[in-house]
C-alpha cells in the first residue's frame, strides 16, 4: 500500500500522506512554512470546529446546502458534515492540523486545513472514501459555504479567546482571590511593620496587607471579564472584505446565535462588518486587560517573595512551603520557586502585549489584518500561562503558606516610624528629633520617651499602641 495519495486543488495535484484527513492546500502550507514547529493551539482548532458547525447549521436552516449550485448535499451528507465539525470541536483528529503559526497572515492555510479535514471526515462518515477524487462533501463548496477566511478565522480567534477566559482564566483568578482573602481573614490579628520605599513605615496587620492583595485579584477578575466581553462581536458574515458577498443576509446573525447557544457565551454578529473584518482592535483590547492581570500577578508574587525572604537574614514574615532544593552548591537552601515561576510567566505575557499591539496596528491594512495567526497564538498562550500559572501558585504556594507571627511582631516595636502617632501630641519637628536620636542610640521610641519624660505613661501607652495605628482614630 502506498504511503501517499494524490489530492487536488486549484493549482494541481499534491502528494499527501495516505492516512491524512487533510488535503492539498494543507500539504502546500506544510511545505511552504517549515518555520517554528509551533502549531495553532488546540483551543483554536476546537473553536474553528465550533464555527464551522455553526456555519453549517445556518446554511442548513437557510436551505443553502441542499440546493447549492453544482453539488447539493442530501440530508445524510449534511448531518455527516455537522458531525465531523463536532468531532473537531471536541478535540478529535488533533494530529491533522500541522500548519505552522507563521503562515499566510489571514490564516487561509489553517482555514483550509480545517475545511479539508472536515470534508474528508464527512465524506468518510457519509460512506465515501477520503482518497476519492470527487468528495461527497467539498471543503470549499460545502464546508466553507458563505464564508471567507477573512471573517471566519478571526471569528474563531474571538470564540477561542472568550472560551479560554471563561473556562480557564476566570476560575483560576477566582481561586487565587479566595486563597488570598482566606489568608487576610486568618491573619487579621498579626501585627507587623509596614514598608514604603522598602523602608520602615507605620504598623499594619498582616491580614490588612493580604486584603490588599485579595482586592487586586478581585479587580483582576473584573478585568478578565472585560477581556472576554471585548471579543463578543463576531466578524462572521462579512466574507471577503466586510460586504457579505456570497452569503445570505441572515447568515452572520444565525451563526452568532448558534455559537452563543453552543457555548453559553453571548456572542453577537458584528455591528459593522467592515470594522470587524479589517481591524483586530478587540483582540488588542482583550490582551491589554491580560497584561494588566499579568503585572498584578507579578506584583503580588514578588511581594510574597520579599515577605518570605530569609530565613535568618531577610524579612521572613511569612513561611513559604519548601518545594525543592534551591542550590546545587549551598546545602539546605530553599528558594521561592513558585513566586519566581509566576514572575517569569507574567513577564512573558507583558512582552506578548507588545507583539499584540504591533500586530493590531501594523497588521491591519485596508480590509484585512495579515498577522492573525500570530495574534491567535499569542493571546491564547497568554491566557494559558496566566491560568495554569495561577492554579499552580495557589496549590503549591498560597495554600501551604504560613505567617511567622513572632517575626512580624518583633519588628513593630523597633520601628522608628512609631513616632508618627506622636505628631498630634508633640509636633512633627520634635517627633523627627526623637526618631533620629532613637536611631543613633539604638533605643526604641518608647524607651526614649520614657527616659526623657516626653509624655505621661498612660498617654504614651495609648499613643504607641500598635493596633490603634492600624486604623483611623477620631
Amino acid at each position: 500500500m502506498s504511503q501517499f495519495r494524490s489530492e487536488r486543488d486549484s493549482m494541481g495535484e499534491v502528494q499527501v500522506p495516505a492516512d491524512a484527513y487533510y488535503g492539498a492546500q494543507t500539504q502546500r502550507a506544510v511545505d511552504n512554512f517549515p518555520i517554528s514547529g509551533w502549531r495553532l493551539p488546540p483551543a483554536m482548532i476546537s473553536a474553528m470546529g465550533l464555527v464551522k458547525y455553526a456555519c453549517g447549521v445556518a446554511n442548513r436552516d437557510l436551505g443553502k446546502l441542499t440546493s447549492s449550485g453544482k453539488n447539493p448535499l442530501d440530508d445524510p451528507q449534511v448531518e455527516a458534515m455537522l458531525l465531523a465539525c463536532e468531532e473537531i470541536a471536541a478535540g478529535k483528529l488533533g494530529d491533522q492540523f500541522p500548519v505552522d503559526v507563521f503562515q499566510t497572515g489571514s490564516g487561509t492555510s489553517s482555514n483550509m486545513n480545517v475545511n479539508e479535514v472536515i470534508a474528508n471526515r464527512a465524506t468518510e462518515l457519509a460512506g465515501g472514501n477520503r482518497s476519492d477524487t470527487e468528495k461527497l462533501v467539498h471543503p470549499n463548496d460545502h464546508v466553507n459555504m458563505g464564508q471567507s477566511t477573512n471573517d471566519t478565522f478571526p471569528t474563531a480567534i474571538h470564540v477561542a479567546t472568550a472560551l479560554e477566559i471563561e473556562n480557564s482564566l476566570l476560575p483560576a483568578l477566582r481561586g487565587i482571590h479566595t486563597a488570598l482573602a482566606e489568608k487576610a481573614a486568618k491573619w487579621d490579628k498579626v501585627m507587623k511593620i509596614g514598608r514604603t520605599h522598602l523602608m520602615d513605615a507605620t504598623p499594619l496587620r498582616l491580614g490588612q496587607e493580604f486584603s490588599g492583595f485579595a482586592r487586586q485579584m478581585q479587580l483582576s477578575i473584573s478585568r478578565a471579564e472585560t477581556a472576554r466581553d471585548a471579543v463578543l462581536e463576531l466578524p462572521v458574515g462579512g466574507t471577503a472584505v466586510g460586504s457579505g458577498i456570497n452569503t445570505h443576509p441572515q447568515f452572520g446573525h444565525r451563526v452568532a446565535m448558534e455559537l452563543a447557544k453552543k457555548t453559553g457565551i453571548p456572542f453577537i454578529e458584528a455591528i459593522n462588518h467592515f470594522e470587524a473584518n479589517a481591524a483586530r482592535d478587540a483582540l488588542v483590547q482583550s490582551h491589554g486587560e491580560l497584561k494588566c492581570i499579568a503585572q498584578t500577578l507579578f506584583n503580588v508574587s514578588n511581594n510574597i517573595r520579599w515577605l518570605g525572604s530569609g530565613p535568618r537574614c531577610g524579612f521572613y514574615e511569612i513561611q513559604l512551603p519548601s518545594r525543592q532544593p534551591g542550590s546545587s552548591i549551598m546545602p539546605g537552601k530553599v528558594n521561592p520557586v513558585m513566586c519566581e515561576s509566576m514572575m517569569q510567566l507574567s513577564a512573558r505575557v507583558m512582552g506578548n502585549d507588545t507583539a499584540m499591539t504591533i500586530c493590531g496596528a501594523a497588521g491591519s491594512n485596508f480590509q484585512l489584518n495579515i498577522m492573525m495567526p500570530m495574534m491567535c497564538h499569542t493571546i491564547l498562550e497568554s491566557i494559558h500561562l496566566l491560568s495554569s500559572g495561577t492554579d499552580s501558585f495557589v496549590e503549591f504556594c498560597l495554600d501551604e503558606m504560613e505567617a511567622n507571627e513572632a517575626q512580624c511582631e518583633a519588628s513593630v516595636e523597633k520601628s522608628l516610624s512609631m513616632c508618627t502617632s506622636l505628631n498630634p501630641l508633640i509636633g512633627y519637628e520634635q517627633a523627627a528629633k526623637l526618631a533620629k536620636e532613637a536611631f543613633n542610640t539604638g533605643q526604641t521610641i518608647r524607651e526614649l520617651c520614657r527616659a526623657n519624660g516626653i509624655l505621661p505613661e498612660d498617654t504614651l501607652r495609648e499613643a504607641l499602641d500598635p493596633w490603634k495605628m492600624t486604623e483611623p482614630q477620631e
